[in-house]
């Protein structure tokens, strides 16, 4: 009898990744959720008894979901799949009754070895194909190329978190990316956790390869900066000077590992420019007018990272122009196999 398999993520493009990663021949049948709440629903009628549960979710994310399936005691077993690679985030997802923990992009060797080690699977073979093979192919509309950038950058923010977190020794809270197709003029417009009243300071960092390019720009509410000082264990007198270094330290930081998982999710290897100062205790709307205007569409991956302990938000921004993209989705697609 086949095993009742649910794959839980919000991402069409994860979903058809992570299917496409079951071992070969495995004798289960597939389901799909796009969230928690959808996947309790799946589990009790019976389509879950294992589950592959993503954490940064809309509507019922992996926390919440792990938490509903221990109160009510569900028969699935858990394997978590998230770009968040925290120690907390495997610590919690554990204590709640995730049987184990797999990082994003799946490493499909591992994902057997997981496996066989729970006695999930034993390497049996089957001549029937899953339900899911049928459909495991990735679109290339505007709606599917930009599910899919928000997938990748959702691998790369959760390394770039996870940096943070070692660096800060705080747990750092991971949204949703959000994936935008603007025109600069409009960017500032869609930057809606930063307040517009405040003054803010941003750094930016330009990543190239043979065919895509594209710009990182990390945007400080400037009524953090004394907290990061703080975290990072830096005289607590603010000067513009010492302002400067926290900025590009922390800038860094997260730039340069969001940059690197970027870059081993596309099989290219990027060169970076020089951390730029875009800005320092100036108005959002010119410091975007300044600096992006060069560009007219471009495709913006907003990433706000907030480390809730100390009421610290802070938001990095991947720029990529409206050219790249076709070049950027083509790359992708090459390295995951999936055309």
């Amino acid at each position: 009898m086949s095993l009742p398999v649910l794959i839980c993520d919000d991402s069409a493009f994860a979903r058809k990744a992570m299917a496409r990663s079951l071992p070969d021949g495995w004798d289960v049948e597939v389901s799909f959720a796009s969230n928690g709440q959808e996947a309790i629903e799946a589990i009790e009628q019976g389509k879950g008894d294992m589950l592959f549960l993503d954490l940064n979710m809309p509507v019922m994310d992996g926390y919440e979901t792990m938490q509903v399936i221990r109160e009510r005691d569900l028969p699935t077993m858990v394997i978590v799949v998230s770009g968040d690679v925290q120690e907390e985030a495997h610590r919690r997802m554990k204590s709640m009754g995730a049987i184990d923990f797999i990082r994003k992009p799946i490493d499909n060797a591992k994902l057997t070895d997981i496996l066989s080690k729970y006695g999930i699977y034993n390497g049996e073979k089957t001549a029937a194909k899953r339900a899911a093979q049928t459909d495991v192919k990735i679109g290339s509309s505007l709606e599917e190329k930009m599910d899919a950038f928000r997938e990748i950058s959702n691998v790369a923010m959760g390394q770039a978190g996870e940096s943070l977190a070692q660096v800060f020794k705080q747990f750092v809270n991971l949204p949703i990316p959000n994936v935008s197709m603007v025109h600069t003029n409009e960017l500032a417009m869609t930057l809606a956790s930063i307040d517009s009243e405040q003054q803010v300071s941003a750094i930016s960092k330009g990543f190239v390869s043979k065919h895509i390019k594209g710009e990182a720009i990390i945007i400080f509410n400037d009524a953090n900066i004394a907290s990061v000082r703080n975290l990072l264990g830096r005289q607590r007198h603010a000067t513009l000077p010492s302002d400067i270094e926290v900025l590009m330290d922390v800038s860094n930081i997260i730039i340069g590992a969001c940059i690197n998982g970027l870059s081993e999710q596309l099989g290219v290897n990027f060169t970076h420019n020089s951390p730029i100062i875009l800005g320092i205790h100036c108005d959002l709307n010119e410091l975007v007018a300044n600096n992006i205007s060069r560009w007219e569409q471009v495709l913006v991956i907003e990433i706000a990272y907030a480390i809730s302990k100390e009421n610290i938000n802070f938001e990095l921004l991947l720029v990529i122009p409206e050219t790249e993209i076709d070049a950027t989705f083509k790359q992708l697609i090459n390295v995951r196999g999936a055309a």
